[in-house]
């Protein structure tokens, strides 16, 4: 739970951008169904009334289980490490070193904490981001395009070498019966927002939402053992800072792209559809993923069990 680091810029692929096949296409919803994310609403469209609706950005909090556990855990914890080395770099390297004057900078932090990232690491990827340590420069690119069953993907990477990745990516996508898109191809289907959660148990719900709206919040959901908190990209500092100021620890906290619709998948093009996700997900460079599927509960349990 998502940016995802948030979006990146510049550096898209170029190429086809069409479906490669359709299942139906529909509105965020309340079923027993998993969407990659719902629309995130205007500022003032959103009631007091808690909503039930699942919003679950497929991004670095969404690692898939496995039968190997340790083994696996210990090889995604590097890699997540890796990740938010990236991430805490090019934060400190846009916006400064002090995670007081730089919210971007100041969440990277916060995940990183949040995952067991030894401080050592933290302050090595901050100072080779301000240039007191020698470090990668490393450039934020964003690639769209299709998976199985028409769902539309946006990737979010931090790379030192566009071509390696793009090439990666690409292949990644038709591994599993996807294509990458050119600027543009699917982008317009999503909207930035910020995305808090909170764990249900153990919180005064109904304080966590009026503080979240009153901050300026859009929206506060039920989802399962958690609340998602719904915020406009330039409001998402300041509602986070307003949780954490009443003690609300905060299970993950991302500013990622949500999609206006979902596209409803099951069968073959659900499996290829997770196994593309988690291809993706895998990869070093990759920061977020996100998309707008809608898939059954229980299947996506199945497929990522």
């Amino acid at each position: 739970m998502p940016s995802t680091t948030g979006g990146g810029a510049g550096g898209l692929a170029r190429g086809s951008a069409h479906p490669a096949s359709s299942d139906t296409t529909t509105p965020p919803h309340h079923g027993p169904r998993i969407p990659g994310a719902v629309l995130c609403r205007e500022r003032g469209a959103c009631s007091r009334q808690r909503r039930t609706s699942r919003l679950l950005p497929w991004g670095l909090e969404q690692a898939p289980r496995s039968k190997h556990k340790k083994a696996l855990k210990d090889a995604r914890r590097g890699k997540l490490f890796t990740k938010f080395i990236k991430e805490i770099t090019v934060a400190a390297r846009m916006g400064g070193g002090d995670v007081n004057a730089n919210p971007r900078l100041r969440t990277a932090v916060l995940t990183a904490r949040q995952n067991s990232m030894p401080t050592d690491n933290i302050e090595r990827a901050i100072k080779k981001g301000t240039g007191e340590l020698e470090g990668v420069t490393y450039e934020e690119v964003s690639y769209e395009g299709y998976g199985p069953g028409g769902v539309a993907i946006i990737v979010h990477a931090l790379t030192d070498n566009r071509n390696r990745t793009v090439a990666d990516v690409r292949s990644a996508f038709q591994k599993f019966g996807g294509n990458l898109g050119a600027s543009g191809s699917v982008a317009w289907m999503f909207q930035k927002c910020g995305l808090i959660t909170v764990e249900r148990a153990g919180v005064d719900e109904d304080r966590v939402m009026e503080v979240a709206l009153d901050a300026g919040a859009d929206d506060v959901r039920e989802s399962g053992d958690i609340l998602e908190v719904v915020t406009a990209p330039d409001r998402f500092d300041a509602v986070k800072t307003a949780l954490e100021k009443i003690g609300v620890a905060l299970a993950s906290a991302e500013v990622t792209m949500m999609p206006q619709s979902t596209v409803a998948i099951s069968g073959k093009n659900a499996e290829h559809m997770v196994r593309l996700l988690e291809a993706l997900e895998d990869h070093d460079d990759v920061q977020s993923v996100s998309s707008n599927m809608d898939i059954a509960t229980e299947e996506l349990e199945r497929l990522s069990a």
